[in-house]
């Protein structure tokens, strides 16, 4: 479960051996979510966070979007 930013209480990363589709998880103190990267940035679940921390953690999934991809290919390519 490698993580890939720590970043305004979040926690981003995803399963080593979960599905192929590119996705990222996210967690906090109130919850998780986990958001698809691919073919565009989506919600795929939440489990407990707000609306608000939603649209917190989509802004640093787009602005952290290359990051993501890169470690996602990185990992699983090797």
């Amino acid at each position: 479960m490698p993580t890939i930013l720590r970043i305004k209480g979040y926690r981003f990363f995803f399963f080593s051996r979960e599905e192929i589709r590119q996705h990222i998880h996210v967690q906090c103190q109130h919850g998780e979510a986990k958001f698809w990267l691919d073919p565009q940035i989506e919600l795929a679940k939440n489990y407990k966070l707000t609306r608000k921390e939603l649209n917190e953690v989509e802004k640093i999934i787009e602005d952290n979007f290359e990051t993501f991809i890169k470690a996602w290919e990185e990992y699983f390519e090797s």
